[in-house]
């Protein structure tokens, strides 16, 4: 059984920046988080494949957030900067364990992490 153990979350004025971390116990596929808030679904932030590192972002994020990986420590990371209230939400890192094409659809990953809360205040 595959585990995803995130840490980083925590509270950040707007403008600020965090960085969250995932570690896993296997390398995946490909890794990406998600993030929810409150009363809405779950929606793709950002995804990178382990071996080539190809990366994608909602445009919501593009040129504020980046996604890395550490292939010997098997840790994913998003780098958040110039964070805005929006960003607000709890967010999730997920694991696919073979090749998909679908990096942004919630249904297609087979792991999850427990969920680390970003709070932004204005």
């Amino acid at each position: 059984q595959v585990q995803l153990v995130e840490s980083g979350g925590g509270l950040v004025r707007a403008g600020g920046s965090l960085t969250l971390s995932c570690a896993a116990s296997g390398r995946p596929y490909r890794g990406a988080w998600f993030r929810q808030a409150p009363g809405k679904e779950r929606e793709f932030v950002a995804a990178i494949t382990w071996s080539g590192g190809i990366t994608y972002y909602a445009d919501s994020v593009k040129g504020r957030f980046t996604i890395s990986r550490d292939n010997a420590r098997i840790t994913l990371y998003l780098q958040m900067n110039s964070l805005k209230p929006e960003d607000t939400a709890n967010y999730y890192c997920a694991a696919q364990f073979s090749f998909n094409y679908a990096y942004s659809d919630v249904r297609q990953y087979d792991y999850w992490g427990q969920g680390t809360q970003v709070t932004v205040s204005s």
